[in-house]
């Protein structure tokens, strides 16, 4: 709480020596600030959790090639990620990027920082490990740590063949007012795109964390768009919650229907369910409600009945690459 009234008192400074307001993001949608009509609705359609186990890349491809899913982010630390490695070399038209990890939730199957414990020691729990929980690591990590960690992750990716198209950042984590600033300068410095929303927001500022810290997303969204980086309008976090399947089919649809025109990311996490995935979480059941939404043959009717653009992380760098050298 403290930390937070703190954290809040240096954005109000900040804001009132730079003279910014939330007008300054633009009244243009970053959809049209990436070159398409005013008015498109364009999408992400993200399945989050690659290479996290057998069943997880199974549901990431199966909703890629089958679905209207059309970019994933891998989680470098997990025992998996070779087969989904393996999966991207082979297919390098995916959009795939990493999804920095620095927790490890689950209770029995768990994993460690790829930096190892002599490098960050403050990300490791007494399992050795990384912790369970957000705050875990903010209390026990230094920013030092976790760019260590996060730099490692990347490194790994391209040694082992991936190219990322984006960052982004598992439960959250880099998103922490104590390490924001490390993932956004990562994002600059390596000219990867990261998740960043700093438009509209209608459905992530909808929720009472991001509400409060509306102006400071905006000043880091203008950070990132100044250094090259696209930026989207609005982020998706989960997009059904009914206890039936026609009923999150419903919600996707009204979501569809009622979000505001630009750039949307919706995250999906798709698991092809088998009793080996019971071991690990008891989200199966949801997770595969989401890749049969992602395959469902009336969500991909609707996107075109309605004109919604499909779009990936590599075409947003492209379209921001082309308006950053017409506008010099």
């Amino acid at each position: 709480m403290l930390l937070n009234r703190f954290f809040r008192i240096l954005l109000v400074i900040f804001m009132i020596f730079s003279g910014f307001t939330a007008k300054d993001a633009g009244a243009q949608t970053f959809a049209e600030r990436l070159g398409w009509p005013e008015g498109t609705k364009a999408v992400i359609f993200h399945v989050d959790d690659a290479g996290m186990s057998h069943n997880s890349n199974m549901g990431t491809i199966k909703a890629i090639e089958d679905g209207v899913a059309t970019s994933a982010s891998i989680m470098m630390p997990c025992p998996w990620v070779p087969e989904m490695s393996a999966y991207v070399k082979e297919h390098p038209q995916v959009d795939a990027g990493v999804h920095l990890t620095l927790t490890a939730e689950w209770k029995k199957y768990r994993w460690g920082p790829v930096a190892g414990k002599p490098a960050v020691p403050g990300l490791v729990d007494s399992e050795g490990c990384l912790w369970h929980g957000v705050l875990d690591v903010a209390a026990h990590a230094t920013a030092d740590e976790v760019e260590k960690e996060m730099l490692a992750q990347i490194d790994k990716a391209l040694a082992m063949g991936i190219k990322p198209t984006h960052l982004d950042s598992h439960m959250g984590t880099c998103f922490h007012p104590l390490f924001l600033d490390r993932y956004v300068k990562l994002g600059i410095e390596k000219q990867i795109p990261i998740l960043m929303m700093g438009g509209h927001m209608q459905h992530i500022g909808a929720e009472a964390e991001t509400a409060a810290l509306k102006p400071m997303v905006y000043l880091i969204a203008n950070r990132v768009w100044n250094a090259g980086l696209p930026v989207i309008d609005d982020l998706v976090t989960s997009p059904t919650s009914a206890s039936t399947y026609e009923g999150r089919k419903e919600q996707l649809i009204k979501l569809l229907r009622e979000m505001k025109p630009g750039i949307t990311e919706i995250i999906v996490h798709c698991t092809v369910q088998t009793e080996v995935f019971s071991h690990i979480s008891g989200s199966g059941p949801a997770r595969e409600a989401e890749l049969r939404l992602m395959t469902d043959p009336d969500v991909k009717k609707f996107i075109e009945n309605e004109g919604i653009i499909l779009t990936t992380w590599r075409e947003l760098k492209e379209r921001r690459q082309r308006v950053k050298s017409e506008s010099e």
